[in-house]
């Protein structure tokens, strides 16, 4: 959701203007600017930055996109500056106007705050605030914490109260004030009385340090800046981190020191943008074989054994697991279907897949011999947080499959087993479900070969058809040009529906998905078996059906009432668009268009299924003139409940 940054550095650089749109001499402005282009990916409706130097705070914000707020900076430019905090909102409280936009600032225009979450218990503290004579400029609970942060840095102020650690006295403000608000938040300010320093704190909202040389960085995650260092360190819970451009000091709420954990950024810079395609996505449906290769890489010793080095769990408690439950959200929760059919087949071990934001709300039967896996592609879903923190508080073990290194739930799970997909910047997931089902296919992989479910040599036969699986997506990508060109005359299509059976049914889902998010029309997947039971009756002249079909060489049975499938719906006037395996002629008499893709086994089909209903979805909305990369109403990190 909403994107940070903020920098801490030395006196402001002279020279031309940078290409962010930054005016001359501003190194602060320019980082902010960069970084906020950066994490447009995550969804916004509105902009702003605020800097502090020697002339006080700066302050510029506007809804709409990053390009409004350039246009503002230009026709106003903000003054020199050593600091400064950036934003990216996606409207929560208050709708999207230029007095909800962040950041908010207040005390007498000497301190600007930035905001990232919801603030559970805003109205009572903004009751206490108006009666101790304090008014409100938005409609926003983040002003609202903004307020309460002046009134506690100007009390210690009048106290004559300097820092606790000797260091920022808007540090100490802020631990106050963390203490008092609840729900979730990453909350970051400047202080007019401090231009150097950049205060953060962070409860259940992304946050990740970038280490410079003269300079420090905040960010919602590391591509806020990127383009500057590859130096991280992680926050913890509940922690405030103070920023100068010499010093990076982290506390808890109540000041006690903290140690981050540094790591190195595996990605430039150059991995974010779209390389030469017209948008993020159609880069990112591209690279996906690439995605699977470096997922699936390392993941062997040299005797061909799974050694999944991220799963820090205890093989004999993993012995002992009766139970497994994925939780994921929305295209994560699809892949988490996939997983489903897989692991209950390699290790006849039953398996559910729940929705993160319903599990612990129906009182979930978990114990210690449950596994919860968890799938954010962010890391950071809020929802599928506070589930996996509600499964360990009942004793279950967790293993999050995750692509953003440092991230939240990967750090609260047991274990976690990372996707190597790259960063992925366009709002809809392409390549971080792929990497995301190839990951689970290693997990299930792994607990049959550590429970003895399935022989060395067929794990080895299973992981050796996975090889190649990233030669076989690239076939289907070179074939793009029939997918695309289709899609282009439907433009005008109101209404699409799929079908599928087995591991087709979550493919069909999220090909639905797909259209839905991008080309914004009625789009439903259904269990093929589910036909005549109720779905037939949508079924006119004119209207098109994507169907998957099995392979003929697996489940004959299934293949043969996916087909009987298509004829039922064609008789009734569908128009038939058929995903199948190649040297299946059975389905051409039943379909106006047909898609091959090359023959695999029956449980890893999605791997290439996927992607035909990818480049539908990216083509029908690009020919409806639509953003692939930013749809409306959507973030790519849902970090509220």
């Amino acid at each position: 959701m909403c994107g940070i940054v903020g920098y801490a550095g030395t006196a402001p650089a002279q020279g031309n203007a940078s290409t962010t749109g930054a005016p001359v001499g501003q190194r602060a402005l320019e980082v902010l600017v960069e970084g906020l282009r950066r994490l447009e990916y995550r969804g916004y409706d509105s902009a702003g930055v605020a800097v502090s130097g020697e002339q006080g705070i700066g302050m510029r914000k506007k809804s709409g996109k990053l390009a409004m707020l350039l246009e503002e900076l230009e026709a106003n430019p903000l003054p020199a500056a050593t600091a400064g905090i950036g934003h990216t909102r996606w409207a929560t409280h208050g709708g999207p106007t230029d007095a909800n936009a962040h950041p908010h600032v207040v005390a007498g225009g000497r301190l600007a705050v930035v905001h990232n979450g919801i603030i559970e218990n805003y109205s009572q503290l903004k009751a206490q605030l108006a009666g101790r004579g304090h008014s409100f400029a938005s409609q926003t609970d983040s002003e609202v914490a903004a307020t309460l942060l002046g009134e506690v840095y100007e009390a210690l102020e009048d106290a004559g109260q300097n820092s606790s650690d000797g260091g920022s006295r808007l540090a100490t403000a802020m631990r106050q004030v963390a203490q008092q608000l609840e729900g979730a938040f990453t909350l970051v300010a400047t202080h007019a009385s401090e231009p150097g320093v950049v205060v953060a704190a962070r409860r259940n909202s992304p946050l990740v340090v970038g280490l410079g040389d003269g300079e420090n960085f905040l960010g919602s995650d590391v591509s806020g800046f990127i383009d500057y260092t590859r130096r991280a360190v992680e926050l913890d819970q509940d922690q405030v981190v103070t920023l100068t451009a010499d010093a990076v000091l982290i506390t808890d709420f109540f000041g006690v020191p903290a140690e981050g954990r540094e790591y190195q950024v595996d990605w430039d810079a150059a991995a974010a943008e779209k390389g030469g395609y017209p948008s993020f996505m159609e880069k990112e449906i591209n690279d996906q074989p690439d995605a699977v290769a470096q997922t699936l890489l390392g993941r062997t010793d040299g005797e061909g054994v799974l050694t999944l080095d991220e799963l820090r769990i205890d093989p004999a408690v993993l012995k002992t697991i009766n139970r497994i439950i994925v939780l994921a959200c929305g295209t994560s929760a699809y892949a988490g279907q996939v997983a489903r059919y897989a692991i209950e087949h390699w290790c006849r071990i039953p398996t559910e897949v729940e929705l993160s934001h319903e599990f612990r709300y129906r009182d979930p039967i978990v114990d210690e011999h449950t596994l919860i896996v968890s799938i954010s592609q962010s890391g950071e879903t809020m929802d599928t947080l506070m589930a996996v923190r509600y499964a360990r508080e009942q004793g279950a073990k967790t293993v999050s499959i995750c692509n953003t290194n440092g991230s939240t739930i990967p750090r609260e799970s047991d274990a976690v087993l990372y996707t190597h997909a790259g960063p992925e910047i366009a709002v809809a997931s392409t390549k971080a479900f792929l990497a995301q089902i190839t990951a689970t296919y290693l997990l299930g992989l792994y607990l049959a070969q550590l429970r003895g479910n399935l022989f060395q040599g067929q794990i080895k036969d299973i992981l050796a058809e996975l090889a190649k699986t990233p030669a076989k997506i690239a076939s289907v990508l070179a074939n793009a040009e029939q997918v695309k060109e289709l899609a282009t005359s439907m433009a005008d299509t109101r209404t699409v529906l799929f079908l599928g059976r087995h591991v087709g049914y979550p493919v069909a889902m999220e090909g639905a998905l797909k259209l839905k998010e991008l080309a914004y029309i009625h789009a439903e997947g259904f269990a093929a078996g589910e036909l005549k039971h109720g779905p037939i009756a949508l079924i006119e002249e004119g209207q098109p059906v994507i169907v998957v079909v099995p392979s003929p060489r697996g489940r004959d049975s299934l293949h043969a009432k996916v087909v009987s499938n298509i004829q039922e719906v064609r008789a009734r006037g569908a128009m038939t668009i058929v995903i199948a395996e190649e040297g299946d002629e059975s389905v051409r008499e039943h379909a106006e268009h047909v898609f091959y893709i090359p023959e695999t086994s029956t449980l890893l089909a999605p791997l290439l299924t996927t992607v035909p209903l990818q480049l539908f979805a990216l083509a029908l909305a690009t020919a409806k003139g639509f953003d692939v990369d930013q749809p409306r109403n959507l973030a790519k990190s849902v970090t509220v409940e």
